[in-house]
């Protein structure tokens, strides 16, 4: 059976080549964020509906998200009515 034999090169301080001086350049001005509207909680308003603010009372996730008692959310009028109805909404 063949065996292989490979010779291994040491390296030494004269063999490496110098390290060219590193420049640092000045960090990047950071980007102004654009205001986003604030996105609607659960299922689209129908028509033109107007969606409203509701502030939770209960821990409840939507879409994969989850709020916590006191957190104010927008939601379509339909939604925000069955969250009052389920006892969702905190009493105002």
């Amino acid at each position: 059976m063949p065996v292989m034999t490979t010779i291994k090169k040491t390296t030494t301080a004269s063999d490496t080549p110098a390290e060219a001086p590193t420049v640092t350049a000045a960090p990047p001005e950071p980007t102004p964020t654009p205001a986003t509207a604030p996105t609607i909680v659960g299922p689209a308003p129908a028509g033109d509906a107007e969606p409203q603010t509701v502030v939770l009372s209960h821990y409840l996730r939507i879409g994969g998200t989850d709020y916590a008692p006191g957190d104010k959310i927008l939601v379509s009028p339909d939604y925000a009515r069955r969250l009052r109805v389920q006892g969702y909404t905190a009493r105002t």
